[in-house]
């Protein structure tokens, strides 16, 4: 693989690295782990020095022992300079991983989506095993920054209480004003559209109120709209309003003028030519506005709720909990809210390929 001859100096600092990790846990007496260590390295590293090959085999053989030198590694963690070597020789390994993973030739139909995605779990699986790494060895206590095997624990034993606060905060905060906020912005868009009127006038007026920090309006909102979900439903609704309207307007103003006039040369009403050229023309800023609205939803919903909320919802467990020093239920709610959000923004990016699949962002290499 080309991959192979651009980091060959990861490959040979890896098996360096690992080679004196290996030395230095003999020197302590660690007969058995240095063997082990130093067999994982030559296998880690060797193949991929001597180009073998282009195909899933060398790819296969760099996971299952970086894998395996990972969890031999946990209960060994310490401050010591061997370990420090072997997790930096790990991480070297982890790097040449993604990098053949990101550079190996795609697949087509479902594996080669799948394929995909396994560079990116790759790299988020080494950040996690390097962040149980580092606070095992460290010492860090787990009201600065618990493991994520603790938080992992709380996921486990929580799930009811999370599932509690999900719907409070996502299904009924987040997405009911998400709704509200992004089908009130496409009727705006499409009057604004028309008027000209309201878009020397309305846009400007909405770029300053979008500016407004929520800190400053979720306060006012909760006094209007009462504790529970609709004063976060308003929120949302007033995060997600402007950027959904901005660029639907953009979309639709998108079109040229040879393509407009072909549509007055066909004698086409406005709507005639809304529906089969502007609005499709339109759907990439459509679409890029529903993306950006979907990371703000969630973040309106969980901030408004540390300005007053029922005894359930994400926004006030986290300020509760860091009340407590609790610091992993904290850390077990972002990873739900961050699921949520990533899985959210995945499933506009997937209706975003299928609508726009004639867009040249959406063109496969």
């Amino acid at each position: 693989m080309k991959v192979l001859q651009q980091t060959g100096g990861v490959q040979w600092a890896g098996m360096v690295l690992a080679l004196l990790a290996a030395v230095g846990f003999g020197g302590t007496g660690d007969l058995p782990l240095a063997a082990m260590i130093a067999v994982l390295a030559i296998c880690l590293f060797f193949p991929a020095l001597r180009g073998r090959q282009r195909d899933w085999l060398l790819i296969g053989l760099i996971m299952i022992n970086l894998w395996a030198a990972a969890w031999i590694m946990l209960p060994f963690a310490t401050s010591s300079g061997p370990f420090w070597a072997m997790i930096l020789a790990l991480w070297l390994g982890a790097w040449l991983l993604v990098a053949l993973l990101a550079e190996s030739p795609r697949l087509t139909g479902i594996a080669g989506r799948a394929q995909s995605l396994l560079a990116p779990i790759a790299f988020g699986a080494t950040l996690l095993w390097l962040w149980e790494v580092v606070v095992r060895a460290l010492d860090v206590p787990r009201v600065i920054l618990p493991a994520p095997s603790l938080i992992w624990d709380r996921l486990i034993r929580s799930t009811d209480v999370l599932w509690v606060d999900f719907v409070q905060t996502f299904i009924k905060g987040a997405l009911s004003g998400y709704a509200i906020g992004v089908g009130a912005a496409l009727v705006f868009a499409l009057l604004v559209d028309r008027s000209d009127f309201l878009r020397r006038g309305l846009l400007p007026v909405g770029n300053f109120l979008a500016a407004l920090p929520i800190i400053g309006t979720a306060p006012i909102m909760v006094m209007w709209f009462g504790f529970d979900w609709p004063s976060k439903a308003a929120v949302v609704v007033a995060m997600v309003f402007f950027p959904m309207l901005v660029n639907t307007v953009q979309g639709l103003a998108a079109t040229d003028a040879m393509q407009r006039d072909l549509m007055r040369t066909y004698n086409a009403s406005w709507a005639q030519a809304l529906l089969k050229l502007r609005l499709p023309a339109a759907m990439p800023f459509i679409f890029n506005g529903l993306k950006i609205a979907s990371t703000l939803a969630l973040i309106g919903a969980i901030v408004a709720e540390f300005f007053g909320s029922p005894t359930r919802g994400m926004g006030f467990r986290i300020s509760t909990e860091v009340g407590r020093l609790q610091l992993d239920m904290v850390w077990a709610e972002i990873a739900v809210a961050a699921l949520a959000g990533s899985l959210f923004y995945g499933i506009l990016a997937l209706a975003e390929r299928g609508v726009t699949f004639w867009h040249p962002s959406q063109r496969r290499r």
